[in-house]
């Protein structure tokens, strides 16, 4: 449901996302006004009811009377994410400029946004740390732990040099919007803007905003909201999460079993043979499902939240599950094989006792692999389907 006021000329869609701020709301709505005509900006104002229980939406539909383009839209699907995705479709202004409606914002900076905006900055961001922060407007854990460590992790992964990309204030351009895939339906979606506007090579800047106590009881959890942030942070860092430390493993792993396996290792007194091989088994398989699960990040990333690679599209084509499921049972094959040859050894033994710990443990390894490869692929390829 959307209420529409005016058909007069827009440049600048102003969107409000609302979950029950029905203290707040009217204020903002009032400033926003002012500030509309102080600057005679030719703006609508999209306010998105995001299936608020109290008065929100009446405080709202109250207003539309005496507020020339003003829009109220019902979102049913709750979600920070989802309240904006669904504001967009509505927009009709060339710059986007967003906020909270929890009065935790200072509307008179609209126009600064929107002049950085027309210098040829596709995505300007709000920073709280640079600007007038009142007191008791950030809790301490997100003020010092939160923001700052995922803040660090967005600009060390991406190269993003915005330190604080969790702020709500912030404006794009229409056309920068358009460059962008946004999908997340949470309070992930901050952070996934900035991700993908980094990734689009859009021309980002920030600027220092006041923040101020929000009006009414927060919708923001914590560790929740926060595990998001970093989940999606991950998911589209699969080379420093997983693929690294993948290669790592496995390679020290490879070459000491292969070491072990045909000799033995000395460290100073000490001399390795058998036992350590268990690690460096582990070190393997350990090391090649990490291998796994950064391809299914990125295959992830790529099929259902809008990432493009031609790197690994290209390396769809050539790795099927067909083509893994052959090299799967290549390991299988050689496992069984070694084990084979065990129980032949301990048959011509009179069933006694047998020293095969080294192509035990060879055989396990080619065993496990050889599934891993099997069943992986099979993961990858269901991952693969493309969203419609």
């Amino acid at each position: 449901m959307a209420t529409k006021n005016s058909e007069t000329p827009v440049e600048i869609s102003i969107i409000l996302p609302c979950l029950n701020e029905e203290k707040s709301i009217g204020g903002c709505l009032e400033e926003i006004k002012s500030v509309i005509e102080k600057n005679a900006l030719k703006a609508e104002v999209i306010v998105i009811d995001n299936d608020s229980t109290d008065d929100t939406a009446k405080i709202v539909s109250g207003l539309l009377p005496s507020f020339t383009n003003l829009r109220l839209i019902k979102e049913t699907r709750r979600g920070y994410g989802r309240a904006y995705l669904t504001g967009f479709k509505y927009t009709q202004g060339d710059y986007f400029f967003m906020a909270d409606a929890d009065g935790t914002y200072d509307f008179k900076d609209i126009p600064r946004f929107v002049e950085k905006l027309k210098e040829g900055y596709e995505l300007v961001v709000g920073n709280r740390f640079r600007g007038m922060m009142a007191e008791k407007s950030m809790s301490w854990h997100h003020k010092y732990i939160g923001n700052p460590i995922l803040s660090f992790l967005a600009k060390k992964f991406f190269g993003i040099e915005i330190s604080d990309i969790h702020c709500g204030e912030r404006a794009l351009s229409k056309k920068a919007f358009e460059k962008m895939t946004l999908y997340t339906a949470g309070m992930e979606f901050a952070s996934e803007m900035i991700i993908k506007a980094a990734k689009a090579n859009l021309k980002i800047t920030e600027l220092p905003v006041s923040y101020e106590p929000r009006i009414g009881e927060s919708k923001l959890r914590s560790f929740r909201d926060g595990w998001r942030h970093l989940r999606f942070i991950f998911l589209y860092s699969p080379l420093v999460l997983f693929l690294i430390p993948g290669i790592i493993l496995f390679s020290i792993g490879l070459i000491s079993i292969l070491v072990l396996y045909f000799g033995t290792f000395s460290l100073g007194n000490i001399r390795l043979s058998l036992h350590p091989m268990f690690l460096s088994a582990g070190s393997i398989i350990a090391g090649y499902q990490l291998i796994y699960f950064a391809l299914f990040a990125k295959t992830y990333a790529i099929t259902h939240m809008g990432e493009k690679s031609e790197l690994f599209e290209t390396l769809f084509k050539y790795i099927t599950i067909e083509s893994a499921g052959i090299t799967g049972m290549a390991f299988i094959l050689c496992g069984t094989a070694l084990y084979s040859f065990i129980v032949y050894h301990w048959i011509h033994q009179n069933f006694g006792s047998l020293n095969e710990i080294k192509n035990s443990i060879a055989a396990l390894t080619l065993l496990v692999i050889g599934v891993q490869t099997i069943s992986s692929s099979f993961m990858l390829s269901i991952i693969g389907i493309k969203e419609r």
